[in-house]
Formats: structure tokens, sequence, C-alpha cells
């Protein structure tokens, strides 16, 4: 029974091919709000279902969580839809979190972790509304050299992809040293294949921010991020910066 509880879990905690029913959810949901209420909710259920099981972590599904990021972190490097590479870089992100509760990470530090990946995807979320707002669709390669026409919104979209492909100071860096080191432990090639999953992150968030805001000017005309916006989208930043640091100083 617990093993089926630990299947169950691999719905909320992607598994492929369990994982199409969150990214079809994800497509079919168009309103931020609802896309933001599930990234923030949807891990959450994985995490106490399988900390509910109460057993050790069988070696199968951490191979199974590894395929499933390795899978996704590839896939995302194709796309050009800032929806669908979000749903996507969820898939790859959460599935990492089963190494988490391999190295017996309590339930309430393993929702922390979730947050610290869902949080910076649920930014993108209302980004994405911001440029479907203003260009009518949310495409990498469609529009470019955002960074001179929309600095204010160029500048949150670089630190919120930088703290999606969990780099230092940012809760998710702490949570791939955690599953590296905890990996470390048991098997070098899990800990290898979880930094090549790491590097995944780090070239897909490159082609995103490429496609987006790098090259020349959009000859159309629009509005960039209020004042106000801009200081609410650092103030979460700033929080995610706090939370992360504490982290990484807590592994010490």
């Amino acid at each position: 029974m617990s093993e089926v509880m630990l299947l169950f879990a691999g719905l909320f905690l992607p598994l492929f091919p369990l994982s199409m029913v969150f990214n079809e959810i994800f497509e079919r949901l168009r309103a931020p709000k609802l896309r933001i209420a599930l990234l923030m909710i949807w891990p959450q259920f994985g995490l106490i279902i399988a900390h509910s099981a109460g057993i050790e972590m069988p070696d199968w599904i951490i191979v199974w969580a590894l395929f499933t990021a390795m899978l996704y972190g590839f896939r995302v490097l194709a796309l050009r839809e800032v929806g669908l590479w979000t749903s996507f870089m969820a898939t790859s992100t959460w599935a990492v979190l089963w190494l988490t509760l391999d190295s017996n990470a309590g339930l309430t530090q393993s929702i922390f972790y979730a947050f610290g990946f869902s949080v910076p995807l649920a930014m993108l979320v209302l980004i994405s509304g911001e440029l479907e707002e203003r260009f009518g669709a949310a495409y990498t390669e469609l529009y470019g050299g955002l960074a001179l026409t929309l600095p204010r919104l160029s500048g949150v979209l670089v630190f919120v992809v930088l703290a999606i492909i969990a780099t230092p100071l940012f809760p998710g860096f702490a949570v791939m040293v955690v599953s590296i080191v905890g990996s470390t432990a048991s098997s070098m090639a899990t800990a290898m294949t979880v930094a090549g999953i790491w590097l995944l992150w780090g070239w897909a968030g490159a082609r995103l921010l490429q496609g987006l805001i790098i090259g020349p000017a959009h000859e159309e005309t629009t509005t960039d991020l209020s004042a106000a916006t801009a200081w609410f989208y650092a103030a979460i930043l700033g929080l995610l910066v706090i939370s992360g640091t504490y982290s990484i100083g807590g592994l010490s």
C-alpha cells in the first residue's frame, strides 16, 4: 500500500507520464490567478502523500524522478511559448524534490523547498501576462530587444529566471545542493545526473532570455512596468533572496 501511495504522489510530484495531467490542466487554465494557484498548491499534495507513506524512498522512484527531470529539462530547451515553458520547467523542478525526500527532509522543510521552486514560476506567469497584454502573445523570438524598450520588465524577468534555474542566493540553489550532497553519499552517478539537470535549466533560462530581451529593439511602442509594479516584483525577489540565504546558511 505504501508504494501505491508513492505512485499516487507521482501525480503531484510529477513523474512521466503522470506529469501530463498537470501540464494539461495548466494549459487549460488560461487565467493567471488560477495558474498561480495551481503552481503553489499542486506539489504540496505530492509531498504530503509521499511523507505519509512512511517508507524509505526506493531506488526506482529516484531513477524515475531523475528521468522525468532530465526529460523535461531537454524539452524546455525547444519551447518558445512562455506559458508552456513555465509548465514544463515546473515539472522538471518538482521531480527533483523526490531527492530531498530521499535525504530525510521533514515535511515542513520539503514544503519550503517546493515553495522555493513554485514562487518564481508563479512570478513568470505574471510576467507572461504582462507580455501578452502588450504584444498579444508571450513567445520568444516573436519580439526582441525588450532590454531597450522595457528595461524594468526585462530586469525583473532576468532575476525571476535566475531564481527559477536555482542560481546562488535563491531557494532553489539550496534544494539542488541538498539533492547533490545527498546523492553523492549513495551514488556518484545520481549526483552527476542532478548536476546535468541543473545545467539544462541554466541553458533553458539563457535561451528564454536571449529570445526576449536581447537583439534590436522591437518597433512597436508599448509601456514599461510602472515603478510600483517593479517594486512589487523586487520585494518578492528580495524575500526569495533572504529565504534562500537562510536556507544556504542552514546547510553548513
